[in-house]
C-alpha cells in the first residue's frame, strides 16, 4: 500500500491544510478483488488532542489493511469538533464538503457512490463521525468508538459533562444553551436525517464516557437511526479502539482481508 502526507489550501478555513491518505496496492490484492475505478472509502476521524498522524501512529492500521481495498482518509479538526465555530473558523465545512471535493481531484479512482463510503472516528471523532453523517448524504455507514455522543444531550451541560473552560466550549459551539447548541446536537440533527445510514457504535465498561454512550444511543434509536451498539471491557485507551478499528472493518461491505487470514 502507499501512505501519503498531503498538504493543500482549505478554502474554507483559508489555511494550509494537511491530510494522511492510505491508499492500496493491487499487487498486496487478490486479482479478483482488485477495483481500479470505484475504489471504497474510509474517513477516519481523531479525537481531542490528537490529529491527522494519531491513527497511522497509534494503530497498526497499515498492517490491517493490507489486504484490502479500501483508501483510508485521516484529516485534522484540531480542537474544533468538526463544527463550523463560534470563533469563525468553518471546520464541519472543509471537512464534510470541501475535503471529499479536494480527495477525488487527487485520486479520481476513488467512489463517489454513497454505498461505498465510510465514516468513523474515536472519542471527539465518534461525534465528528455521527455528526457528518447525519447531516450529510454521503455516507453509507458510521461508527463511534468511545465516542463523545451523549454532549448536550445526556442531562448535562457539555462544559460539565466534558471538563475544560466554559470559554472553550463556547468558543467552539457558541451558547452552551438554547437554540444556539441545539443545531449541534446528535439528537437534532438525527431528527433531520434521511435514516439511510448504519450506524455501529462501541464503548467500554470503563469508559468515562459509557453511561453517556448509553443514554445518547437510547435516543437516537428512539429516533428511528439503525444502530449496532455493542459494549465490553475497556477503556478509553488506543489498545481498544485498534480493536474495534478491525471489528468495524470486519462489519462493513467490503471484502476485509487481514494478513493473518491469507496463507
Amino acid at each position: 500500500m502507499a501512505f501519503f502526507n498531503i498538504e493543500y489550501h482549505s478554502e474554507a478555513l483559508q489555511m494550509e491544510r494537511s491530510v494522511n491518505v492510505i491508499y492500496p496496492d493491487a499487487s498486496e490484492i487478490a486479482p479478483t478483488e482488485v477495483d481500479d475505478k470505484d475504489i471504497p472509502v474510509l474517513y477516519l476521524l481523531h479525537g481531542m488532542g490528537g490529529n491527522e498522524n494519531s491513527w497511522q501512529k497509534r494503530t497498526s492500521i497499515e498492517r490491517l489493511l493490507r489486504h484490502t481495498n479500501l483508501i483510508v482518509i485521516m484529516p485534522s479538526t484540531d480542537l474544533a469538533w468538526y463544527t463550523n465555530t463560534a470563533y469563525g473558523l468553518d471546520y464541519y465545512d472543509a471537512l464534510a464538503k470541501e475535503l471529499p471535493q479536494v480527495m477525488q481531484r487527487f485520486f479520481p479512482n476513488m467512489t463517489r457512490k454513497r454505498e461505498k463510503t465510510f465514516i468513523a472516528g474515536l472519542s471527539m471523532g465518534g461525534y465528528g463521525a455521527y455528526k457528518i453523517a447525519l447531516s450529510t448524504d454521503r455516507f453509507s455507514y458510521a461508527a463511534s468508538f468511545s465516542g463523545a455522543l451523549g454532549i448536550g444531550i445526556d442531562g448535562k451541560d457539555i462544559a460539565e459533562a466534558t471538563g475544560g473552560s466554559k470559554a472553550y466550549w463556547e468558543g467552539v459551539f457558541g451558547k452552551l444553551q438554547g437554540k444556539t447548541v441545539q443545531k449541534h446536537l446528535l439528537t437534532t440533527l438525527a431528527e433531520k436525517s434521511d435514516k439511510k445510514t448504519k450506524f455501529y457504535a462501541w464503548c467500554g465498561y470503563e469508559d468515562f464516557l459509557y453511561q453517556s454512550n448509553e443514554a445518547a444511543i437510547k435516543q437516537l434509536k428512539s429516533l428511528g437511526l439503525d444502530i449496532d451498539y455493542r459494549q465490553d471491557h475497556g477503556k478509553h485507551e488506543w489498545y481498544y479502539w485498534e480493536k474495534q478499528l478491525d471489528h468495524f472493518l470486519e462489519w462493513l461491505p467490503i471484502n476485509y482481508q487481514k494478513e493473518e487470514r491469507l496463507s
